[in-house]
């Protein structure tokens, strides 16, 4: 029978990377880093939202979707 360790992943360096984990020891943790995969998704983009208020391109092109939209919004949008 096979016994499976952790294996540590290194850099050119030495340093310490990675590691990969036996399927038991993953089961495990798992659930905890779905969420914290989740969590960082989530911080990141309300960052790029954050960052969008000062982001020329950003507002140079959410100010040409508003004009190319002005008539239809007149049209459509109760008074």
């Amino acid at each position: 029978m096979t016994v499976l360790k952790r294996q540590f992943i290194t850099d050119a360096d030495g340093q310490p990377i990675g590691i990969i984990l036996p399927l038991e020891e993953f089961a495990l943790i798992a659930t905890t880093l779905e969420q914290r995969l989740v969590t960082q998704q989530l911080e990141a983009k309300l960052q790029q939202i954050e960052a969008a208020s000062s982001d020329p391109l950003f507002l140079a092109d959410l100010g040409e979707t508003m004009t190319a939209f002005a008539q239809a919004d007149t049209e459509w949008w109760e008074h």
